[in-house]
């Protein structure tokens, strides 16, 4: 029934003589003697008083707390799910552009060449191999644009003289084609103080010397330009035979 009364118990033994400063502590505490029991030195006092009705309030409120902790505890799991799979989807991006790519590197070589101007990738240069005015104001412009940059065309040496008291150093004037000395038209080029070596020579069959007419493939590094001389400085880098 709703209204029956529940009572909770507890067992207290006493040496004998003390049996009733014992009892009445507990009835001060609202417990009840129901059953005693003795022995030679010892007695057994046992008690009940009705249990305390329950606070159901504080229990709702200890329930309700519990659950908001649940709450936020799965809203924490699920953010922190969340940067996982950011941080997973971030490593993921890094992994990927880490990745190498489809597209074969160039090789140094494959660079190099991209960036050697020829006749045929610059237009300017093309023009400037046809100038029929070695001062032309065009080697001026060239030269200032492109100091440093590597240049490969056609030619021939227009003419060699040692350079200074040298005997195995020359000045180099070269020309755009295979006229040699009979050349009219382009820039004049000019090695200066170069040995044989520094021409570095290739080609299938390399001369053991080389002269006026002679035709090569020059690749060089663009200099200056002597508006003075007229004089259009190149410094070698390869020079193939042809």
């Amino acid at each position: 029934m709703a209204d029956e009364i529940k009572y909770e118990y507890k067992t207290v033994q006493t040496v004998r003589g003390t049996d009733g400063l014992v009892i009445s502590k507990m009835e001060k505490d609202g417990w009840e003697l129901v059953e005693q029991a003795q022995s030679t030195f010892r007695s057994t006092l046992n008690f009940r008083r009705p249990k305390k009705p329950q606070p159901w309030i504080l229990i709702g409120t200890a329930t309700a707390g519990l659950v908001i902790l649940a709450i936020v505890i799965g809203v924490a799991s699920a953010l922190s799910d969340g940067g996982e799979k950011k941080d997973s989807s971030d490593k993921s991006r890094v992994a990927a552009s880490e990745k190498p790519s489809a597209t074969p590197t160039p090789t140094a070589a494959e660079t190099a060449a991209a960036e050697v101007i020829t006749p045929q990738n610059n237009p300017g240069f093309a023009a400037l191999l046809k100038v029929g005015d070695t001062c032309d104001g065009a080697n001026q412009d060239f030269a200032t644009r492109h100091k440093g940059q590597t240049v490969a065309f056609n030619g021939s040496i227009v003419n060699m003289a040692p350079h200074g008291d040298y005997d195995t150093r020359y000045d180099f004037l070269l020309g755009p084609g295979d006229k040699g000395p009979n050349t009219t038209v382009g820039p004049a080029f000019k090695f200066e103080n170069v040995g044989i070596f520094d021409l570095q020579l290739t080609g299938k069959k390399i001369p053991a010397t080389v002269g006026a007419g002679d035709k090569f493939r020059f690749v060089a590094e663009v200099g200056e330009f002597n508006a003075v001389q007229c004089l259009f400085l190149l410094n070698p880098v390869s020079t193939e035979v042809r």
